[in-house]
C-alpha cells in the first residue's frame, strides 16, 4: 500500500522518518512532517522544542503550550518534537529563537523556503 509515508521525502532525497507520535504531530497528526497542497502553513520542519521558541510562538498568536484536550492536543514543553511551519521557523531564527532541526524527519519542500546551508547549522 502507498502512503505518504511511503513517498514523501525529507531534505536529503531519503524517505520522510517521523518527527513525533506522542503527541502527534503534523498536518495530518500522524507524527510526520508530511506536506499536501491544503497544508497552507507548510508544516515541514521537525523541531526541537525550547522554551524561547514556545514563547516566540505564544507571542504571535499560535499557542503551542496550553493543553487542548478537546482537540487531542496535550500542550507541548521544552524538549517536545513537534512539526513547525517552515515560515514560522523562519521567522523565529531572524528573533534568534530558532529551535533545533531534526533533518531526516524534516520535509523537503522545507528547502524552497529555508536554505539547507541553514538548516544544517541547526541540526540536532
Amino acid at each position: 500500500m502507498v502512503t505518504l509515508a511511503s513517498t514523501q521525502k525529507n531534505v536529503f532525497n531519503k524517505p520522510l522518518k517521523p518527527c513525533c507520535l506522542n503527541p502527534a504531530a503534523g498536518f495530518f497528526r500522524d507524527g510526520f512532517c508530511h506536506t499536501v497542497e491544503q497544508d497552507v502553513g507548510r508544516h515541514t520542519v521537525c523541531a526541537l522544542m525550547t522554551d524561547e521558541f514556545l514563547k516566540f510562538s505564544l507571542s504571535k498568536g499560535n499557542d503551542l503550550i496550553t493543553p487542548r484536550p478537546e482537540w487531542g492536543f496535550p500542550g507541548l514543553k521544552a524538549g517536545d518534537r513537534w512539526c513547525l511551519c517552515a515560515n514560522r521557523w523562519n521567522e523565529a531564527l531572524k528573533a534568534n529563537v530558532a529551535p533545533p532541526v531534526f533533518l531526516e524527519a524534516t520535509h523537503q519542500e522545507t528547502l524552497n523556503i529555508i536554505p539547507m546551508t541553514t538548516l544544517q547549522k541547526f541540526a540536532v
